[in-house]
C-alpha cells in the first residue's frame, strides 16, 4: 500500500536550514514534493522583488536537487494548484510557512477552507499577535515593544538542515522557470541590478559570518554612514527567507555575550522587523491608509512632476539624487539614506508618503510589505513615532555629517569618478532621456524653503484639527 505525499509549498522561504515545515515532513518519513507557485500573490510583486525572487527560485531549485530532491513549479491561483497537485500525486496534506501581510493571508485562509494543510513559523522569529502591553494591548512604539520581546521571548535554536527527503514514486510534471518571465518588468536593468545581489542560503551564511566577525564591532557608531562597511545586507536575504530570522538572532546573541560591541544594536534592529510585522497584523492597511488616521486629511500631493524627479535623481540635492541612483542601480538603498530621501519627497516636496511607497515596492529587491509600510509611515510622520512632523531631514547637513568626502556622492553620480555612476546610465529606461551631467540639473527647491513650506503645511493641518 503506497503512503501518500506531503506536499510542502515553498513561498518567500528557500532554505533547507531552520525550516520548521521541511523538518516536519521529512519527520513524517513520507514522500515530500517540495512546490512554488506564481500565485496571485507573487505575480502582483513589483519588477524587482519579482525578479529577485525568479534568482532565489532558480537558485534554490539546485539547492533542493543537491539533496535528492526536486522543485515543482506551477502556475496560477494557489488553492486551484493545490488542489489539482494533490488529486494528480494522491498527497494528502500541505505544509507551508506563515506569511502575515494582508495578500497573502487573504490567500491562505482560501486555501485551508478547502484543502487539508498545517502551516508553520519561520518567517519571523514569533508571531505577530503575541507581544502584549501590560493590559493587553498592541505595541504602537518601539522602545517598549523592544524592551518586551527583549525581557519575555526566548529565541529557540534553529533546526539542523534537512539533508535528505524521501521521494514520490513518481514526479509530477514541473514548469520551466524561464517560462514564467518573471525579469520582464525590469527590462534592461535586470543586467546591471544582477551584479550586486547575494543569492541563496550559502551567500546568506556567507554575509552572516563575514559581518559578525569584521564589521560588527562598529556596527553601532558606523551604519549610518553609506561607504563604510559596517553594516550586515541580510536584508535581501531575510526577505525570501534565504536565511533564517532564528539563525541571523541566535548568531548576533551570541556575538553579544561575546562582548561585541555592536551585537546588541545589532539584535535591534532585528527585532524591529518583528515590529513591523507586529503593526501591520494589527493595522493590515499600514500600506494604504495613515495610520494616524486624521493625517488622511493632510494636504500631500499625488504623483507629481517633482515626484518623477526625485525618482530619476534628478532633484538638484546631491544626497538624495545619490540614494535614488543608488537604488535603481542595485535594488537597494543604505537606510540613512532611505530616511533622507523618504523626509524629502515628503516635506520638501509635499508628496504623500504612498508615491514613495509604491516606488520602492518597484524597485528594492529586499522591499518587505511590513518594513516598507512602517519605514514611510513613520518617515512621513503619519506613523507609529513618538517625534511629530517637524523632523525635517536636511539633505545637505546630513551629506556633511554623514559623506562628509563625497565619497557616496562620487560613487552615484560622477561617471568620471566611478563605474557605478555610469551603471546607473546602463540600467534607466531609455525614454528618460538623463544625461550624465549632472550640472544641468536644477534644484527643485531650495532647502530651507522646503523646510518652511513643510512646517506651514503642518500648521495648517494641526489648525484644521483643532477647529474639528
Amino acid at each position: 500500500m503506497s503512503v501518500s505525499p506531503i506536499i510542502v509549498w515553498f513561498r518567500r522561504d528557500l532554505r533547507v536550514n531552520d525550516h520548521p515545515a521541511l523538518s516536519a515532513a521529512q519527520a513524517t518519513g513520507r514522500p515530500v514534493i517540495p512546490l512554488f507557485i506564481l500565485d496571485e500573490v507573487v505575480e502582483t510583486l513589483g519588477a524587482a522583488p519579482k525578479w529577485r525572487m525568479g534568482l532565489g527560485i532558480d537558485h534554490f531549485q539546485k539547492t533542493i536537487s543537491e539533496i535528492g530532491s526536486k522543485l515543482i513549479l506551477r502556475r496560477g491561483k494557489a488553492v486551484d494548484v493545490l488542489l489539482n497537485l494533490m488529486a494528480e500525486t494522491g498527497a494528502s496534506e500541505v505544509y507551508w510557512s506563515r506569511a502575515y501581510d494582508p495578500a497573502s493571508i487573504v490567500r491562505d485562509t482560501d486555501v485551508k477552507a478547502k484543502l487539508k494543510g498545517t502551516s508553520f513559523t519561520g518567517h519571523l522569529l514569533y508571531e505577530p499577535w503575541l507581544p502584549k502591553t501590560k493590559v493587553g494591548g498592541n505595541f504602537k512604539v518601539y522602545t517598549p515593544f523592544w524592551r518586551h520581546v527583549r525581557a519575555g521571548f526566548d529565541i529557540d535554536a534553529p533546526l539542523p538542515a534537512v539533508t535528505h527527503l524521501c521521494i514520490p514514486r513518481e514526479w509530477p510534471e514541473s514548469d520551466i522557470l524561464l517560462d514564467w518571465k518573471m525579469s520582464a518588468n525590469m527590462q534592461r536593468g535586470s543586467t546591471v541590478v544582477a551584479k550586486f545581489v547575494h543569492v541563496g542560503e550559502r551567500a546568506a551564511v556567507i554575509r552572516l559570518n563575514k559581518f559578525l566577525d569584521t564589521a560588527v564591532e562598529g556596527y553601532k557608531s558606523d551604519r549610518d554612514f553609506p561607504m563604510k562597511p559596517a553594516t550586515s545586507g541580510l536584508s535581501e536575504n531575510l526577505t525570501y527567507g534565504e536565511i533564517s530570522p532564528r539563525t541571523v538572532f541566535n548568531a548576533g546573541q551570541l556575538a553579544f555575550e561575546q562582548g561585541k560591541q555592536g551585537a546588541e544594536h545589532f539584535l535591534k534592529e532585528l527585532v524591529w522587523r518583528e515590529f513591523a510585522y507586529h503593526l501591520l497584523w494589527n493595522f493590515p492597511k499600514l500600506d494604504q491608509i495613515c495610520w494616524r488616521r486624521e493625517w488622511e486629511d493632510f494636504s500631500w500631493r499625488g504623483e507629481n512632476s517633482d515626484a518623477t524627479a526625485w525618482k530619476q535623481g534628478r532633484t538638484g540635492q546631491s544626497f538624495v539624487d545619490a540614494g535614488m541612483r543608488e537604488l535603481y542601480t542595485t535594488g537597494t538603498m543604505h537606510n540613512r539614506l532611505r530616511m533622507i530621501v523618504g523626509s524629502y519627497l515628503t516635506k520638501h516636496l509635499q508628496t504623500d508618503w504612498r508615491v514613495g511607497l509604491k516606488w520602492f515596492e518597484d524597485c528594492l529587491i529586499d522591499w518587505d510589505p511590513a518594513a516598507n509600510a512602517m519605514g514611510w509611515q513613520w518617515i512621513a510622520g503619519c506613523g507609529p513615532d513618538a517625534a511629530p512632523y517637524f523632523r525635517v531631514f536636511n539633505p545637505g547637513l546630513q551629506s556633511e555629517k554623514f559623506d562628509k568626502d563625497e565619497g557616496y556622492r562620487n560613487t552615484w553620480l560622477h561617471t568620471d569618478k566611478h563605474v557605478n555612476a555610469q551603471a546607473f546610465f546602463d540600467a534607466i529606461p531609455t525614454s528618460w532621456e538623463l544625461t550624465p551631467d549632472t550640472k544641468n540639473i536644477t534644484e527643485i527647491i531650495e532647502l530651507s524653503q522646503g523646510r518652511k513650506r513643510a512646517l506651514d503645511a503642518y500648521s495648517f493641518f494641526k489648525e484644521r484639527q483643532t477647529q474639528k
